[in-house]
């Protein structure tokens, strides 16, 4: 999906700015050109280019490719993509927010990047397509702020509606939608694990 900015005037343009600065500067820093990016990521370098000059939204799929190929995640990204200027509370505001599409709907980082063991996550839509399975190393924790959920882990439907919560181990292969189509919201929380001292 193209993003066109006036950045000045549309917060959520200006954290795809972010995003997409972010994204080449961890290019740049792992020595990649975007023909290289690309052919690793499976996505067209013209389209990489235009994420990375803020003008091209990537989804969550297409995100966590990048992300990983640059040696981060995309939850990572995301909290990069929020950070408030030096000297600033801690508080994130909604208009500081960083998202990509997801399954028909958005992702937004609830927290702006640094050390913490877990990453806060938004996720909205309306879609009943569940798509395709995640699955990861990190531990999850989902609790539905409103609407109602389809929510597949492993295979194990269950409709969760407002106020309900599931927590789930890594490597659980998990997807979720809209069970009647109406708008839902759910919030994340992923655990973040220690890089390897490798």
């Amino acid at each position: 999906m193209d993003v066109r900015a006036d950045e000045a005037s549309d917060p959520l343009d200006r954290s795809v700015t972010r995003l997409g600065q972010r994204i080449r500067a961890l290019r740049h820093a792992a020595g990649l050109t975007l023909v290289q990016l690309a052919a690793a990521t499976d996505l067209s370098h013209s389209f990489l280019s235009q994420v990375e000059r803020g003008r091209a939204r990537l989804s969550m799929s297409s995100l966590f490719r990048v992300a990983t190929t640059l040696g981060t995640t995309q939850q990572i990204l995301l909290a990069e993509a929020t950070a408030p200027p030096a000297g600033s509370t801690p508080v994130l505001r909604r208009t500081d927010d960083a998202s990509a599409s997801a399954g028909g709907g958005t992702v937004r980082a609830l927290a702006p990047a640094g050390e913490r063991p877990f990453d806060p996550l938004e996720y909205t839509g309306t879609s009943r397509d569940l798509g395709p399975y995640w699955a990861h190393d990190e531990d999850e924790f989902a609790y539905v702020v409103e609407g109602r959920v389809l929510l597949d882990l492993d295979g194990s439907l269950d409709q969760v509606a407002a106020g309900d919560s599931a927590f789930y181990r890594g490597g659980t292969r998990h997807r979720w939608a809209s069970a009647d189509g109406g708008p839902y919201r759910l919030l994340v929380v992923k655990q973040r694990l220690a890089p390897d001292a490798g």
